[in-house]
């Protein structure tokens, strides 16, 4: 059967409606799929949305109204708000034009009564009519006008709690928003005249693709060769009977020490193992944060359950005599057949994604990394980011207990190696009981998952982190009482600022409005989100990461000042957070404007920024 003509062609300038309201914006068509009968378009915020027909009208059937009406600088700063207004970061950014959809959608009665946060920058001088309803535009201006004099002085109150999709848009068909990129102007147009002023929040200018992290695709190559080279320097050190950074490069052994087909099976064992646990129906099944179609993945989140199958496993090796200090003689080996499988599953991931939907795909610059890759309900991003690695970064602290014993002539651990493998436990097994959280970090939300992912978590993770206790089976360091309860304090401190901090996140995001939470202030963004300037979030912008620091301070105290090496992780994550500090602080000022900046003027004290 011959299909209908497509009404509009791919590169074709037209009006798109802005779901949830009569705001039209200019767009251009990337395509049309016949099976849903939706056009994909651009607006030149770089938004994406899929429309249905109806949606789209003809660029020539409306008016656009002069700049000096819509857009007076003079009239605008004088009347909104003061000068110091910026522009608002890149990640999220539809969430201000879709608040500004949901008012417009409101009952007239609370329109009038809206006020206007000075975080959004608003329009509230008349917007065109449609072409066909110019025999009311000389009565229509005339009230939008007042209706401008009366209210552009005031300010919006957002709730966090504002709804992204109206009823009415559910039925009128589905639309997949796409984060925008820049910020910049964008003229709305009215379709249909309102008896009601409308406010149009100013959407971003077009940019294709988000800025590259990570020095771009020069920095892809060099991360390439750089964070394996580092992980065979770290193991090559920490295996000297002098450890010492003085000693580079560090003496390489043959090739054949490298490859041992026994470590290759025990490694793939291992993933198959926390692979069969991961799929097994035991545990919460929890959804994800919704994607650009508005999807919510589900993910079996029983990590717990996952470690507590795992160390009975173990034990049960141990009653039967297995020798785990192979972990520790074969540590090279090991590590080499973990990057294998890394490099193997980053080759996989990449000729996915060649086949994949463009929907599907992270926003991560020109990358062209699968955003959540599956086979079937299997997630690979989720799976490795929590499983084979960070259970494997405890299986082999156990390891270097029993190697240390063993070669030390002990009859139990030392007390330096009984610190940091609980300290390491409890920070692994914290993770997993509360592995829904990780559902909403950046990781999973936004980064796609390639080498860097993948490396990280299969190999980066497991013989990196456990550095120190391989470094305390060569080089015992004796600690007396005071000191391990000085230590163990310390280690205290910072659980429970991290503890207590996230769970307090949790809490604010799951039911803002609980009565328990009345105490916390808060400052209220153009995005529907709040910034929590009290409790501990009114402390340091990111108080759960000020305990993560102390208690990697906790973890590097037991191994002593002999060497530097063994402080490794204390070093790497400062750096880290330096990174994503600054990273950070330029997205969000963009994002949030003025809200951010009142922000950092409540919240003086910096560890890394963070919104909810």
């Amino acid at each position: 059967m011959k299909m209908p003509p497509v009404k509009y062609q791919r590169g074709d300038t037209v009006m798109g409606r802005w779901p949830g309201s009569s705001l039209y914006y200019e767009v251009k068509v990337l395509g049309f799929d016949a099976k849903s009968q939706l056009y994909t378009v651009i607006y030149k915020d770089g938004t994406e949305l899929e429309l249905k027909e109806q949606d789209i009208k003809s660029a020539s059937g409306f008016q656009t109204r002069s700049r000096s009406r819509s857009r007076s600088p003079g009239r605008r700063r004088s009347r909104s708000r003061s000068p110091g207004r910026t522009t608002r970061r890149s990640s999220s950014r539809t969430a201000a034009a879709v608040a500004a959809a949901a008012i417009t959608d409101s009952a007239p009665s609370s329109r009038r009564d809206t006020k206007l946060k000075d975080t959004v920058e608003v329009t509230l001088s008349p917007l065109p009519q449609a072409a066909e309803n110019n025999s009311n535009n000389r009565h229509e201006k005339k009230e939008e006008k007042q209706k401008e004099d009366n209210n552009t002085s005031n300010k919006v109150n957002e709730k966090p709690e504002a709804k992204v999709q109206t009823e009415s848009e559910k039925n009128q068909g589905r639309y997949n928003l796409r984060r925008r990129k820049d910020d910049g102007d964008t003229k709305p147009v009215e379709a249909k005249p309102e008896k009601e002023a409308k406010i149009a929040v100013a959407p971003a200018a077009s940019t294709l693709s988000t800025p590259l992290d990570f020095g771009g695709k020069i920095g892809a190559y060099f991360w390439l060769l750089f964070l394996p080279a580092w992980v065979l320097f770290l193991i090559l050190q920490v295996n000297l009977v002098d450890p010492s950074l003085v000693n580079f490069p560090p003496p390489l052994p043959p090739l054949e020490a490298f490859w041992d087909a026994q470590a290759l099976g025990f490694v793939t064992l291992w993933i198959l193992f926390q692979a069969v646990l991961y799929v097994l129906p035991v545990g919460k099944v929890s959804e994800g944060m919704p994607l650009r179609s508005g999807e919510r993945l589900k993910y079996r989140t029983n990590g717990f359950f996952a470690i507590v199958v795992s160390a009975v496993a173990v034990a049960v090796m141990v009653h039967q005599d297995v020798d785990l200090t192979y972990i520790h003689s074969h540590f090279l080996q090991l590590a080499t057949a973990s990057f294998l499988i890394s490099v193997l599953l980053s080759i996989y991931l990449y000729v996915r994604s060649r086949y994949v939907g463009q929907e599907q795909l992270a926003l991560g610059g020109n990358s062209g990394h699968e955003l959540n890759p599956r086979i079937q309900d299997f997630d690979l991003k989720f799976f490795c980011e929590m499983r084979p690695g960070l259970i494997g970064w405890c299986l082999i602290n156990f390891a270097m207990a029993i190697a240390e014993m063993k070669q030390q002539g002990l009859d139990t651990p030392s007390n330096s190696m009984i610190l940091v493998n609980l300290f390491q436990l409890l920070y692994v097994v914290d993770g997993l009981w509360n592995e829904e959280a990780i559902l909403t970090t950046m990781d999973l939300m936004h980064d796609g998952f390639g080498f860097m992912l993948a490396f990280g978590d299969l190999v980066w993770v497991p013989f990196t982190y456990t550095i120190q206790a391989y470094y305390l089976v060569s080089h015992p360091i004796p600690l007396s009482l005071p000191a391990v309860i000085a230590i163990v304090i310390l280690k205290i401190i910072g659980f429970y600022i991290f503890r207590k901090s996230n769970s307090e996140k949790n809490a604010f995001r799951r039911n803002p409005s609980d009565p328990k939470l009345s105490y916390l202030k808060t400052i209220h963004t153009a995005t529907g989100k709040s910034l929590l300037v009290s409790g501990w979030w009114g402390v340091v912008r990111h108080p759960n990461y000020l305990g993560d620091l102390i208690m990697a301070l906790a973890w590097s105290l037991p191994c002593g000042f002999s060497h530097l090496l063994p402080w490794y992780y204390m070093i790497f994550f400062i750096i880290l957070l330096v990174h994503r500090d600054s990273r950070d602080m330029s997205e969000c000022r963009r994002k949030y404007g003025s809200a951010w900046e009142e922000y950092c003027r409540t919240v003086r004290y910096r560890i890394i920024p963070h919104v909810y």
